[in-house]
């Protein structure tokens, strides 16, 4: 196995300054909302892997069967060689399939989580003996550079899950320009988009029957109370989905049952009764929006492959010239 990182890097640290800025201003904003990103502390990050194996939830077994079933022209069309970037890596679960079918050059795996990322890294590093494999515990969202021994490789970006959705349309295009700005030139992206579909597959996938769902949602309170040292008395919110059919696009709130005060950092803050702090929005495309896009991030969709039910698609784009 060659799993390589920075110890310095992956030491544990202080409480990440822009956690603590998003939340105190996102508390503060009028709506009142905390980014989706600071879901993935450890415990959000082993919630998030048990709703991918829930039935509601289609989006992580129909972008693997879609992938499973793609791999192969992927492969051709990428060809060997390239280091394989992933950005919010998780578990990399679907990983292996493409590790397995491109004989990449390298792996590195970017992701928030830092325990979740080695652990995860060390797992394939064991799967795939004498790949190098450089963990980077980055958020992606920020200015990143690669590890120096890429240098001179040629990268392909792996961005699945439809967590572009995650991201508003101007932050999404500039999240995309950052993608293509890092990988370089000769680059090509392998990038999971979910497509708009009726309201009785969406919502369900939000708000699963078992309420894993809604203890992730609310496991962003529990980190606020653990890290900033919050008194957020959370058994006061409730996990609550809506469709917002103009935007289109699922969102996830955190809504105040009763009214309730609490102090995050000495700081106090209220709530009346049916307020809601937003925390996520998961953002659906169509496929000429979903092309439009990419191009305006500074990519040129080359392949796509969707479900027989249209719910997701898989495009392959290079970078533009």
């Amino acid at each position: 196995m060659l799993l390589r990182h920075d110890e310095s890097r992956l030491r544990a640290t202080a409480i990440d300054p822009a956690f603590r800025r998003d939340v105190l201003n996102g508390l503060t904003a009028r709506p009142r909302s905390i980014p989706a990103r600071w879901f993935y502390d450890r415990e959000g990050s082993e919630l998030f892997e048990a709703i991918t194996a829930l039935p509601e939830y289609y989006v992580t077994r129909t972008e693997r069967a879609l992938l499973e079933s793609a791999v192969g022209e992927v492969a051709a069309l990428v060809g060997p060689g390239r280091a394989i970037v992933e950005f919010g890596s998780g578990s990399s679960a679907k990983t292996t399939i493409l590790l397995a079918a491109t004989r990449p050059a390298a792996y590195v795996p970017i992701d928030i989580s830092r325990d979740f990322l080695l652990e995860s890294a060390a797992k394939l590093g064991e799967k795939f003996a004498g790949l190098p494999i450089y963990p980077v515990d980055r958020d992606f969202t920020e200015a990143l550079r690669l590890p120096e021994a890429l240098d001179g490789a040629p990268r392909l970006g792996f961005f699945p899950g439809s967590t572009i959705g995650n991201f508003l349309v101007p932050d999404a295009v500039d999240l995309l320009r950052g993608m293509a700005t890092v990988l370089g030139d000769d680059s090509m992206l392998l990038i999971g988009l979910d497509r708009i579909k009726d309201t009785s597959v969406l919502l369900p996938a939000y708000d699963d029957a078992a309420g894993v769902t809604a203890a992730f949602n609310l496991n962003l309170l529990h980190r606020v109370n653990r890290e900033l040292g919050g008194v957020i008395p959370v058994e006061a919110f409730r996990h609550r989905v809506r469709w917002n059919d103009a935007e289109a696009r699922i969102e996830m709130h955190l809504e105040a049952i009763r009214d309730v005060q609490f102090e995050v950092e000495g700081r106090p803050f209220a709530l009346c009764a049916g307020e809601t702090i937003h925390t996520e929005n998961s953002i659906k495309y169509g496929p000429r929006d979903a092309s439009v896009l990419l191009r305006a991030g500074g990519w040129t969709p080359i392949a796509n492959w969707s479900d027989a039910l249209e719910h997701f698609s898989l495009i392959l784009a290079r970078k533009s010239a």
